[in-house]
């Protein structure tokens, strides 16, 4: 149960640290969001109307990571997809704000990679054996 936490923690932190880009598009504040438009256009910033559509989705990517992250703990069968569509939409949804978004968002970016690749590949079986 403990590598099930180790595994499970960090995973649920990254969801949670989802809430800085709900919150950065929403409230106003800067959340460690430097004001800096997205890669397409200039005058899209996190608090136009389309950095507020890509605030829900980092919300919703959000739950569904933490949500797959219980999943995980408790020993669900749906946490592997429920993971891998999180980890999709997390990853659609910094790729565009690549330059607004803090350090720490690419990190992120990285384990949703290595979630994906981790859980697409045949290593999944030998991933799941290793920390059941």
């Amino acid at each position: 149960m403990m590598t099930r936490f180790l595994v499970a923690f960090p995973w649920i932190m990254h969801g949670l640290a989802h809430l800085s880009g709900f919150l950065a598009s929403w409230s106003g504040g800067s959340f460690g969001f430097p004001e800096r438009p997205w890669l397409f256009s200039s005058s899209v910033t996190l608090q136009t109307p389309v950095g507020k559509i890509f605030g829900l989705l980092w919300l919703i990517a959000g739950a569904g990571i933490v949500g797959s992250g219980i999943g995980f703990l408790i020993g669900k069968d749906w946490w592997p997809i429920l993971a891998m569509i999180s980890a999709g939409i997390s990853l659609l949804v910094i790729l565009p704000w690549w330059r607004a978004v803090p350090p720490g968002a690419w990190a992120g970016a990285v384990f949703d990679l290595l979630v994906l690749v981790v859980l697409q590949l045949p290593l999944k079986e030998r991933f799941l054996a290793m920390v059941a």
